[in-house]
């Protein structure tokens, strides 16, 4: 298992730091920083002062290195808006996302395994058609759409909700139920898909026939060979949500990582933005490292 974890994390620094190199290059293709930073009624000796502040007068190769160095001590720089470690800012922020999109996918988790497992046990029945029907509308729903209706439903026309903000457990309810409604649809799909194949194996036909009960033969015979492609799904949807959820925390003004990086966009402070992109993606290789895991211990062929 050590050796296992040990090719997974060689093969997760090879990305991030391909993701280093790429994220730098990326930046300075935007253009002059002093030009971005700066007003545009800057004169050129304040443009030369801040790039040479910066280290941007010297060669490109040594740029990298240094701020290569930089990233490895933790140092992502400063925020220029707000005169604060942009790491900092980050992590702040990023707190927020990742209490958001664990409430959410514990939720959709164990929601969509029930139900998925449940309309697989009764194929082609009632509930199976409501569930496969229900979880098709919602895996083809558009995050964006949905948050601006359920806006105009519950804030404005019914005035349940706000709108906004994160100071009670009723401003969280509309960002998670949005985020709730796309991963669930996907892992019923998916759930339902693979216990269908499951159910029909020779070892649960076996367990049928001696008698055990329903409940056992799902969620246990059943549920556990089934989980490998829900695992991979599973893990696919909660990184999208660390991914920062741009559009939806955007629309609710949740504070997380996904609006703090359109908003250091807007505002050029392009050092949180890199920051946020270097914080996500390691989270992301965490999340996958954890994935793996859990795959070899559900099937130990894959240990090898």
């Amino acid at each position: 298992m050590l050796n296992f974890i040990r090719k997974r994390s060689f093969a997760s620094l090879i990305s991030l730091i391909g993701l280093i190199v790429m994220v730098f290059f990326l930046s300075r293709l935007t253009g002059d920083p002093a030009a971005l930073f700066l007003p545009v009624e800057a004169s050129e000796e304040l443009k030369q002062q801040f790039r040479a502040l910066h280290g941007l007068n010297d060669p490109l190769m040594v740029q990298f290195l240094r701020y290569a160095g930089d990233v490895m001590t933790g140092d992502l720089g400063e925020s220029l808006r707000k005169a604060r470690p942009a790491l900092d800012v980050v992590l702040e922020a990023f707190v927020w996302t990742l209490w958001l999109a664990v409430i959410t996918m514990s939720l959709v988790t164990t929601a969509a395994i029930i139900i998925g497992s449940l309309a697989a046990f009764r194929s082609g029945g009632f509930f199976d058609r409501v569930a496969s029907s229900i979880s098709l509308i919602g895996a083809s729903v558009p995050d964006f759409w949905l948050a601006i209706v359920a806006i105009v439903v519950f804030s404005v026309n019914l005035a349940w909700l706000p709108t906004s903000g994160t100071g009670s457990v009723l401003h969280w309810i509309l960002p998670i139920a949005v985020l709730f409604v796309r991963p669930f649809g996907i892992i019923v799909q998916v759930v339902r898909g693979s216990m269908i194949g499951a159910l029909s194996s020779a070892y649960v036909k076996t367990a049928r026939a001696k008698g055990v009960k329903s409940g056992p033969i799902i969620f246990i015979h059943a549920l556990r060979n089934a989980m490998l492609p829900v695992i991979t799904v599973i893990g696919d949807q909660a990184a999208s949500l660390l991914n920062g959820a741009v559009v939806v925390e955007t629309i609710f003004g949740f504070p997380g990582v996904g609006k703090l990086m359109i908003d250091s966009i807007l505002q050029r402070d392009f050092n949180v933005v890199l920051a946020a992109i270097l914080v996500t993606a390691l989270a992301i290789f965490l999340m996958s490292l954890l994935i793996d895991i859990a795959y070899a211990l559900l099937d130990p062929r894959i240990r090898h």
